[in-house]
């Protein structure tokens, strides 16, 4: 029965006004709520068990980090040779966390639905599908992609893709998987009556991506095709490069559990969390955990100490998530207080002072016996759209984008005006090396927005 069972949670208040047939509660809503989440985990979250516990900052250096520069050495090529290879057998799934709206860019959609590309317009989906479709062409073998959405936005990210063809991949290979959901409670340990009816839940987080893929039987479907690692990438990054060989070459041939990519933040005072090594264990400290002697630290050159800025892209071996979701070990769940917009026990409209619950991916890393930091260039792989203006916008990843492909050309001695958009379709290039290989089909000469498909 289910005031009994929200009687059992402690929360008794919505079990009363069920039993009273209070009309701004839904009897279903509820129910629906409380089927999608662990009864036990809630009640121990409720009690402050499994909360993140913050190490102390005193056993801290940088992290070893492979250089940008190390891609252009010979030592890489084993590397990346071994990530073609990975590829090739088809041993590497990509997994991108799609599961935000829109909102702060303006509309009410899945953020992958928002366009971004420079010239075309192409949106976020669009962009990250067709690098899928051409790293298989590129590889002769059919990289899979699963993609995380949310309760809010699942039902419109999969129509997003079946109106548009899936872009051009095999349905067969794309994988829908929804984020898990948690009840917000007040600082008394009361669930929120939502505006809806229901209660008030919010998503659990991007680490809620490793406990989803078991859940929803993405990591058996994985394990049956073979895939041994993912590639880990967020929906609002349109220069990611998804499934970079020599990323995934460094990371499997050292045998990493999980591993990421960098990039030297701006500043000190860039609001980014960065990898250092926490009492010998490779771990994200968040800008705000940062203490000052920290975040303006110096080297022995007087340059920034901890500039490894975290980018949210990362290899995973599969079997490692199996080991953090099939047993004992769980992520631990980050405690955070907001305003929540809730109804009062007489259906009227309140805000209350509540606490919502979440895990983040890279406290991960910590749990994972070796773990390699590759460093990226920004102006190469990392143009987040979080912001319609501003710091990481539309405006500026257009930008960043477009000045991408601008110097690929420029390098490969075709002439560009300083006012041109340059816009070239994945499905033509991954990276300069296979635009070389059409160098004879270039224009010459560009001054105008183009787009190279």
């Amino acid at each position: 029965m289910l005031e009994e069972k929200l009687r059992q949670l402690g929360q008794d208040h919505i079990a009363k006004l069920l039993e009273t047939g209070a009309g701004f509660v839904l009897r279903s809503e509820i129910e629906k709520d409380l089927k999608g989440i662990s009864i036990p985990l809630v009640r121990e979250l409720t009690e402050g068990r499994h909360l993140y516990q913050e190490p102390a900052l005193v056993q801290v250096k940088p992290v070893p980090v492979v250089p940008a520069s190390f891609s252009a050495s010979p030592k890489a090529g084993r590397f990346r040779a071994h990530g073609e290879d990975l590829l090739r057998k088809g041993r590497v799934a990509a997994l991108v966390v799609a599961g935000g709206q829109g909102s702060r860019l303006g509309i009410d959609a899945p953020k992958g639905v928002v366009g971004v590309a420079p010239v075309t317009g192409k949106s976020l989906f669009q962009l990250h599908a067709e690098k899928v479709l051409a790293l298989s062409r590129k590889h002769g073998r059919a990289v899979p992609l699963f993609v995380m959405t949310s309760r809010a936005n699942d039902a419109d990210t999969r129509a997003f893709f079946a109106g548009h063809a899936f872009f051009g991949l095999d349905p067969q290979d794309v994988f829908f998987f929804v984020q898990g959901m948690l009840p917000s409670i007040t600082l008394e340990g009361r669930f929120v009556l939502s505006r809806y009816g229901g209660l008030f839940m919010n998503p659990d987080g991007h680490g809620g991506t490793l406990a989803a893929l078991r859940k929803n039987g993405c990591l058996d479907t994985m394990r049956d095709r073979g895939i041994e690692e993912i590639f880990y990438f967020q929906v609002d990054n349109p220069l990611v490069s998804i499934c970079d060989p020599l990323f995934i070459g460094l990371h499997n041939l050292q045998g990493a559990g999980m591993s990421s990519k960098v990039v030297k933040k701006t500043g000190f005072d860039e609001k980014v969390g960065i990898i250092a090594e926490v009492e010998g264990k490779t771990r994200v400290v968040e800008y705000s955990d940062m203490s000052d002697d920290m975040r303006y630290a110096l080297d022995a050159e007087g340059k920034m100490l901890y500039w490894a800025g975290n980018s949210a892209i990362h290899m995973i071996r599969r079997d490692f998530v199996e080991s953090l979701t099939g047993s004992a070990v769980r992520l631990p769940f980050h405690r955070a207080e907001k305003n929540i917009p809730a109804l009062d026990p007489a259906g009227n409209p309140v805000e209350v002072r509540g606490i919502k619950f979440e895990t983040f991916i890279f406290d991960a890393l910590p749990m994972a016996e070796k773990s390699v930091t590759l460093e990226v260039l920004r102006e190469h792989e990392f143009a987040p759209v979080k912001n319609r203006t501003g710091e990481d916008s539309l405006e500026t990843s257009r930008i960043m984008q477009s000045r991408l492909h601008r110097s690929w050309l420029k390098d490969l001695g075709v002439e560009v005006s300083g006012t041109s958009l340059i816009e070239i379709s994945p499905l033509v290039a991954l990276e300069k090396d296979d635009l070389a290989l059409r160098v004879k089909s270039l224009p010459a000469k560009i001054d105008k927005d183009i787009y190279i498909p």
